[in-house]
């Protein structure tokens, strides 16, 4: 369930928990990490591609038009991981110093219906904030890459599950996403 906070006309009587990217004011701004030190900082994102059994098969075959879909996709995940950000306005652009990307997949049974790939992206940096925004991306734009790909055969592809499952690195300290019961 999503919880929205009502802000009032005055930002400092706001509800909303205080949000480094916001200035006095409530105005967006870039945040300051000069006086931040330069630590390993590690994100792990996931995220999962549902498609019906038949366009998995052709994309584990190799019986795709386009290419090594993938291959693809896994290129296309590590380029966004160097534009982050680019294409996220609050970004600060980082010295990526590691990106591994992983795609697994499976379907339930030979007769099930449909498949799924599963995404999982690593980032690390050594740099002043972390590198989250990085791996959340990765998993987005390598989803969107397998879509591309296989929309022709298949347009009821889902994209799901994009979340960030551990961070670790700087002042915030350790993240682990918690499982759900």
């Amino acid at each position: 369930m999503l919880a929205c906070a009502v802000m009032s006309a005055d930002p400092k009587e706001s509800t909303l928990p205080s949000l480094s990217h916001l200035d006095a004011n409530g105005h967006a701004h870039m945040v300051s990490v000069t006086e931040k030190p330069e630590t390993l900082r590690t994100a792990r994102a996931s995220g999962r591609v549902i498609m019906q059994k038949s366009t998995l098969d052709r994309i584990v075959s190799g019986n795709i038009p386009k290419g090594d879909v993938l291959q693809v996709a896994r290129i296309a995940a590590i380029q966004a991981v160097k534009r982050t950000a680019d294409l996220i306005p609050l970004c600060h652009p980082l010295r990526i110093t590691s990106v591994k990307i992983s795609l697994t997949h499976s379907a339930q049974t030979d007769s099930a219906a449909y498949g799924f790939i599963d995404i999982a992206a690593t980032v690390s940096a050594m740099d002043r904030t972390g590198v989250e925004m990085e791996a959340l991306t990765a998993v987005s734009v390598c989803a969107l890459t397998l879509y591309d790909m296989c929309k022709a055969i298949d347009r009821g592809m889902r994209i799901t599950d994009i979340e960030l499952d551990e961070k670790s690195g700087g002042r915030s300290g350790h993240y682990v996403k918690q499982q759900s019961p």
